[in-house]
């Protein structure tokens, strides 16, 4: 894949995600993806997409920054969402919270193969 061909392929895997598009998850992530090196698979993988979803209605996965070497993609996504409960153990409990992720990608054939993703759990504590 080219850099362009592989923003748009992240594009379209963060499109999938937005839209709860669980059907199509498969188009983007590899059957045995690993996220922060521990094998979880594609089903695992989108059961925990789902687990976050449940607990954050309004989730809504921005974009900010987008850096494609292929096979790798780095990304820094920024969240202003109302997570119903606890949220990476703070009792968020409702309270509108900002915060970003910054992940890396490496793809596959095509689809996300590893997933390394780090969360700004200080901006979180921070608001509260």
């Amino acid at each position: 894949m080219t850099q362009d061909q592989l923003a748009d392929r992240y594009q379209g895997y963060i499109a999938c995600l937005n839209g709860q598009d669980w059907a199509n998850l498969g188009n983007f992530v590899h059957e045995d993806v690993r996220y922060n090196s521990t094998r979880i698979g594609l089903s695992g993988y989108r059961e925990m997409l789902e687990g976050d979803f449940r607990a954050i209605p309004d989730l809504l996965f921005d974009i900010q920054l987008l850096i494609c070497e292929p096979p790798r993609v780095a990304s820094r996504l920024q969240f202003d969402c109302t997570p119903k409960g606890e949220l990476f153990g703070f009792p968020v409990n409702g309270r509108k919270v900002q915060f970003a992720e910054n992940v890396f990608y490496e793809f596959l054939d095509g689809k996300i193969q590893n997933v390394w993703s780090v969360i700004d759990k200080a901006a979180i504590e921070a608001q509260l």
